[in-house]
Parts: structure tokens; C-alpha cells; sequence
């Protein structure tokens, strides 16, 4: 693998990859890692011996990853931070494909096994492999839950943020949307769907708008990609799995704003809310993901629970901090 220096800067660095899926096709995708330098810019030396731990990140929909806060923070813990943007997403983008597209969200299986294969070999000597926890953003912890339960025994813990597991309202929204998309993304999978546009969320979180975050709008950009029948038709078959149990064994973490706020229009009150996701909705099917599941509501927080105003992500820091030392420190592990 060639790594070369990020476009967050020389603290990050990034390596393309490609994975071949189970239907045969190679697809491209792009891991990032964050490498602290020293001031004589030498790797950072580690904040405590092994075992090493390690964080895997993946980004939502129509996103990539750009949140160095969040992989500082993982650091401090003693974990090696990763993230993957995912094939059509973020650094992964090719010419003439089409953003965010998928058909089966199977289709991401072979990257993010790649990545972990990639993660346990930068350190050979570690006996019995490198302990992963994988964490995801909405669509990404749609696929990251989804992921898990198809590989038991690969990662060590799940941490989902405000992970995308179920329509607005409950599963008759669901079945009706599926059998409505159903026939066109089985004859035409890339059609565009026609929605209504709502840039509300990149608005909160946006510095050139009315947020704190630097995005690149060529990654992420303020409309999202265009909705297409085959992809929603791979999320809503995601949503149908969840909803018959997805039995994942390990320690899993779910974080979700307190309250949604899913108008037409903007109001101020999405500035303290979720205005993507319908969390009372998320927050039960969450219980139907494995036998070990922390449910934690933060007040005022966005969508993305990390991107929220400082004191509200201060909470959810705090919160993560503490299932970090109940659920992955208690092994022997040193913070």
C-alpha cells in the first residue's frame, strides 16, 4: 500500500484500494489514517504499548470522512483511527459514476474487510490479530450493522451514530415505499428519483452557511447526491433485515439525538434536532440488533451526533467515554 499525506493535512494520510465483490466487480475505495507527526514530523509514538486497538469509520450517504476532531479523539484513547470513504463517495469518486450509487449494499462487504485485512497488517507482530471497532454514520451504520452480522467474530464492538435503520413512521412506510420502487429499480436501477430538495442538515453543519465545519462540496455536496430507485431500493431491503433481527453478539452503541425535526421548511429548531432521521423510530429498531445494545439520547444534537454544537458533542464525548471504558477498557485495556 502507498501512503500519501491527506487533504486534512500532514497529521492524516490516505491510500486508494481496490476490492473485488462477490459479484465480480472491482471497485474503488479509500482508506484514511490518522498519523499524528512529532514535532520533528515523525509518526507521534504511541500512547501506551499493546495490544493495539483500532477505529474503523464509516461515512453516511452522499458524505466522506473530514471530522478530525472525532479522529483525535480516538487517538487519545489509545486506538489507530481509520476511516473508509466508500466506493462513489467522497475521495473514492471516479470519473463519469454516479455519487453515492450502490444497488446492493452488500457490494461494500469487500472494501471494509479489505480495510480491517489492511488495518492488521501494518502491525505484523501483534499476536492474535489487531482488536477493530467498527463504528457508522447513518447509512454507514446501516451497512456497518448489516456488515457485522454477516462476519461474526471479525470486529470487537459496533458504535452507530444516529445509524439509518428504518424509514420515518414504522415499517408500513417501508413496505409502501419498497413496493413502489421495487419494479422500477428492477428495470431501471439508476433512474432518478424525483424529491423534494431539502438542504436543511448541510445548512446547520456548514461554515458557509450557518455551521461550524469546513465540507468540500464536490464530497458533500449541500443537496446530497440525486436519489436513484436501485439505491433506495438497497436501503429499504437493508431496513427489512434490520427489522427481522440481525442477532450481532458484540457490545454495541447506539447515539441519537433526543428529538427530530423533519419539516418542508427551515426552522430554527433543526439547529438542536436531527432533521434527517426519525430517532423514536431508530431508537426501537435499535433494540433489534444483538443482545447487547447501550441506547444513549443527546439532547440537542444533530444529526450527525458529532457535528453538533461543541457543549452538545462535549455530552456525547462524554457519554462514548464512558461505554468506551465500560465495554472495551474492562478487558485489561489500559486508557
Amino acid at each position: 500500500m502507498r501512503w500519501h499525506t491527506d487533504i486534512l493535512g500532514d497529521d492524516f494520510e490516505a491510500c486508494s484500494y481496490q476490492a473485488t465483490g462477490d459479484d465480480g466487480v472491482e471497485r474503488t475505495a479509500t482508506l484514511v489514517r490518522h498519523a499524528p507527526k512529532g514535532e520533528a514530523g515523525t509518526v507521534r509514538p504511541g500512547r501506551r504499548p499493546l495490544p493495539r486497538r483500532a477505529l474503523l469509520f464509516l461515512h453516511g450517504w452522499s458524505d466522506y470522512f473530514f471530522n478530525v476532531e472525532l479522529a483525535r479523539f480516538w487517538t487519545d484513547k489509545g486506538f489507530e483511527f481509520f476511516a473508509i470513504d466508500m466506493h462513489n463517495h467522497g475521495r473514492s469518486l471516479q470519473p463519469d459514476t454516479h455519487g453515492g450509487y450502490v444497488a446492493n449494499l452488500d457490494d461494500y462487504d469487500a472494501e471494509i474487510s479489505k480495510a480491517i485485512g489492511i488495518i492488521g497488517s501494518l502491525w505484523p507482530e501483534q499476536a492474535g490479530g489487531v482488536p477493530v471497532t467498527l463504528m457508522g454514520h447513518s447509512t454507514g451504520g446501516l451497512i456497518a450493522a448489516l456488515w457485522v452480522s454477516r462476519h461474526p467474530g471479525v470486529v470487537a464492538q459496533l458504535v452507530l451514530n444516529s445509524p439509518w435503520l428504518e424509514m420515518h413512521g414504522n415499517s408500513l412506510v417501508r413496505r409502501a415505499t419498497r413496493s413502489m420502487v421495487g419494479p422500477l429499480a428492477r428495470y431501471r436501477p439508476e433512474a432518478v428519483l424525483r424529491l423534494p430538495e431539502r438542504g436543511f442538515y448541510w445548512r446547520s453543519i456548514s461554515s458557509e452557511a450557518e455551521g461550524e465545519w469546513t465540507l468540500d462540496n464536490k464530497y458533500r455536496p449541500p443537496l446530497a447526491f440525486p436519489v436513484r430507485a436501485g439505491w433506495l431500493s438497497a436501503v429499504l431491503a437493508g431496513h427489512s433485515r434490520v427489522a427481522r433481527g440481525l442477532r450481532i453478539d458484540i457490545p454495541i452503541l447506539v447515539l441519537l439525538s433526543e428529538t427530530s425535526e423533519n419539516g418542508m421548511f427551515w426552522t430554527e429548531a433543526m439547529r438542536r434536532a436531527d432533521a434527517v432521521l426519525d430517532v423514536n423510530t431508530i431508537a426501537i429498531r435499535a433494540m433489534a440488533l444483538g443482545r447487547t445494545v447501550t441506547l444513549e439520547r443527546i439532547d440537542g444534537a444533530l444529526h450527525d451526533v458529532f457535528l453538533s454544537p461543541a457543549h452538545v458533542r462535549a455530552d456525547a464525548y462524554a457519554r462514548l467515554s464512558r461505554w468506551i471504558r465500560g465495554y472495551v477498557l474492562d478487558d485489561g485495556g489500559q486508557e
